[in-house]
C-alpha cells in the first residue's frame, strides 16, 4: 500500500513539472512538486527563445516596469509590468509558451512562478533582455527580423 502511495504522489510531481499546463494550482503546490526537471524546465536561453518565437510558438513578455521599456525594448516583446501581470493574464496566449524577461531575470523568474500556478506554460529567460540584446545582434538580428516579419 505505501508503494502505491509513493507511486501516485510522483505522478502527481511528474505532472505539476510537466509542460502540459492548463489547471491552476497554489504556490505551495508549485514549490512542493519542484525538482531537478522542474528547474530546467522554467529556463529558456535566448537561441531557443528565438527559434520558438520564429515558429509562432513563443510570447515574450517584458515584465519592466513601463518607463524602463519605453527606454529600452524588445520591439517583438509585449510589456506587462510585473505589477500588473494579475490583472493583464487576458493578454497572454494560453496555446502559446510564455517567456517573461528582464535584464537580469531576478523578476522574471518570480513572474514565471506566478504564471505557472495560473496554469501557464511559463518560463523565464536564463540570459534575461540583457544576453538577449547581445545574441541578437548584426546578421542574427537581420534574419530574426526578416522571420518574425513573414
Amino acid at each position: 500500500m505505501m508503494k502505491m502511495k509513493v507511486f501516485v504522489l510522483s505522478c502527481v510531481l511528474v505532472m505539476l513539472t510537466s509542460t502540459a499546463y492548463s489547471e491552476e494550482m497554489s504556490m505551495e503546490s508549485y514549490i512542493a512538486g519542484f525538482d531537478y526537471a522542474a528547474r530546467k524546465d522554467m529556463k529558456i536561453d535566448s537561441k531557443t527563445l528565438v527559434k520558438g518565437i520564429e515558429e509562432g510558438k513563443i510570447q515574450l513578455i517584458d515584465i519592466r516596469f513601463k518607463e524602463e521599456f519605453e527606454a529600452w525594448r524588445m520591439g517583438f516583446a509585449v510589456n506587462i509590468p510585473l505589477n500588473e501581470l494579475p490583472a493583464r493574464l487576458n493578454e497572454l496566449q494560453k496555446d502559446k509558451i510564455i517567456v517573461t524577461a528582464c535584464p537580469h531575470k531576478d523578476r522574471a523568474g518570480l513572474a514565471m512562478a506566478y504564471l505557472r500556478t495560473k496554469g501557464y506554460n511559463s518560463k523565464y529567460l536564463e540570459d534575461g533582455l540583457v544576453g538577449l540584446a547581445e545574441y541578437l545582434r548584426g546578421d542574427k538580428a537581420k534574419d530574426f527580423i526578416s522571420a518574425i516579419k513573414k
